[in-house]
């Protein structure tokens, strides 16, 4: 509940802030072409480091290994372009950290591990616990037979007849 506080009440009030600022220091007009080049050049560095890890995700599945940090990185680009897309300057600078390869990465990884301890806290207790050996120390074998049919008869024939 605070963050959601202080995303909506407390960061508008402080960009509002910060452009006034910034607006007496060096005009209006000024303040609003620094506002938009800002957006107009995150705009162009999301579009390249989108397609940079959309290929190496690519790369990554044709050697059949999981993107998950591209995943992750992608999630910041996405949270990077609409922090600069949104007017101000700080939203400003959390948007281009977000799109900074050095430290989109960084911030991948510190949430990739904060996944992986609750994944791995959550799936050794649950339902989903596994034995040591990979599988449900309950596992529970089902057998039964199964028939294809391969003719040309109407399905909706056999629709009628397994009724």
């Amino acid at each position: 509940m605070r963050f959601l506080f202080l995303l909506f009440i407390v960061v508008p009030i402080v960009e509002i802030t910060v452009l006034i600022q910034v607006g007496q220091m060096i005009g209006a007009l000024w303040t609003i072409a620094l506002v938009v080049s800002t957006a107009f050049i995150g705009i162009n560095m999301l579009r390249a480091q989108g397609m940079a890890t959309l290929n190496r995700a690519n790369w990554r599945m044709q050697s059949g290994q999981l993107p998950a940090q591209e995943m992750v990185e992608g999630i910041f680009l996405a949270i990077g372009g609409a922090l600069l897309l949104t007017p101000g300057f700080i939203t400003d600078a959390f948007g281009f950290m977000c799109l900074l390869p050095f430290t989109r990465r960084w911030m991948a990884n510190a949430l990739k591990g904060r996944f992986v301890m609750m994944g791995a806290r959550h799936f050794s207790q649950g339902p989903f616990a596994r034995d040591g050996n990979g599988f449900h120390s309950d596992s529970t074998t089902i057998e039964g037979e199964f028939e294809a049919h391969t003719d040309d008869r109407d399905p909706e024939s056999d629709r009628d007849r397994l009724k």
